[in-house]
């Protein structure tokens, strides 16, 4: 099969991916936070190519992505209160939202649970093709599964080329990290997958906002994409140190030692300027130090960066697990296979 990546797209060519989706067939798809490989979201042909190409296990949710809040009625059961509240306070944008699936759900888009994950996405290219298929469209990130999330359609062309027909190339994600996938009750909200929108961000909408116990306990079936499994990882070793710059950079060099071939670092500016002329180091500078927005946005593009460029090992630099921070440190911690340091 031959990928074709569409750049700059006509109303025709959109015209012609709305008919891929909707016949069945696979198109990668830009979004604000990574792409997505989207299929048919009420196909279960459709969805089973999604699985394949990624090689995702089968019992890993789906997110269906719709154009606006009033596609999702014939998906769901109800909508309530609450959930009306969350989507007129941040959709379209990076919350995923669980509800009651209705029957028109194939079980295959929920991996078998009984609430379906709803996304409507901040960016205008993906909803018009959204609206021009006139189907929910099935879309987990587009790379293999395990690996690190695309943020550009050259990174999904390295993974998905002779897999899938077509790219929708709309230049760089402008978040970079998956959105925030929440748990809707009448009362409260459970956060199961940390992303663009906050703890304190929700609280401002709904009183009680919690994290759920399986971000913590991964065995259990998962509830939403990135709760389960191997995700994100690079090709080298990795590990993650949080603290103050100098004790970051303490941490660099010891961990550092009997690596002889390059090292890939992802820093601040900051600690970046301490780290000196060491030749081994390969940096990637995400922005000031602190930055968790920077460091989120540049996370997989570096990953994906030392990957290519076939480094021995991988030392990031973290943040505080505040606000944004818990959603970037989720990634990391899952990246690095929790080798995360606290200095």
């Amino acid at each position: 099969m031959d990928t074709r990546i569409i750049s700059n797209p006509s109303g025709s060519d959109l015209d012609l991916l709305a008919e891929t989706l909707r016949s069945g067939e696979l198109v990668a798809i830009p979004t604000e936070t990574v792409y997505g490989l989207g299929a048919n979201g009420l196909d279960v042909e459709a969805m089973d190519k999604i699985y394949a190409a990624k090689g995702r296990p089968s019992d890993n949710p789906l997110i269906l992505h719709v154009p606006d809040g009033e596609s999702i009625r014939p998906l769901v059961q109800n909508i309530s209160a609450t959930a009306q509240a969350l989507i007129d306070a941040f959709w379209p944008g990076p919350l995923t939202i669980t509800l009651p699936k209705s029957d028109l759900v194939p079980d295959r888009a929920t991996g078998g649970l009984s609430r379906v994950a709803l996304r409507c996405p901040d960016h205008s290219i993906c909803r018009d093709l959204l609206k021009r298929a006139g189907v929910p469209v099935a879309a987990p990130s587009a790379n293999i599964s395990g690996r690190p999330s695309p943020t550009t359609a050259q990174d999904v062309y390295h993974y998905m080329n002779g897999r899938i027909p077509y790219i929708l190339d709309a230049g760089s994600c402008t978040i970079g990290v998956e959105s925030t996938v929440v748990e809707v009750h009448d009362d409260k909200v459970i956060i199961l997958r940390p992303g663009g929108i906050t703890q304190s961000m929700l609280e401002d909408v709904v009183p009680t906002v919690i994290y759920d116990t399986a971000l913590i306990n991964e065995s259990t079936k998962p509830k939403a994409p990135g709760m389960k499994y191997t995700h994100y990882a690079p090709d080298a070793s990795m590990y993650v140190v949080v603290g103050k710059p100098s004790d970051v950079v303490e941490a660099f060099k010891e961990l550092s030692k009997g690596y002889k071939g390059p090292i890939g670092c992802l820093v601040s500016y900051e600690i970046h300027a301490l780290i000196g002329m060491d030749e081994r180091f390969q940096c990637h500078c995400f922005g000031p130090y602190g930055d968790a927005l920077a460091l989120g946005h540049d996370f997989y593009k570096s990953l994906l960066h030392f990957n290519a460029n076939h480094v021995t090992l991988i030392l990031a630099e973290g943040v505080e697990p505040h606000g944004f921070g818990v959603a970037v440190m989720n990634r990391m911690e899952k990246a690095s296979s929790h080798h995360v340091i606290y200095k």
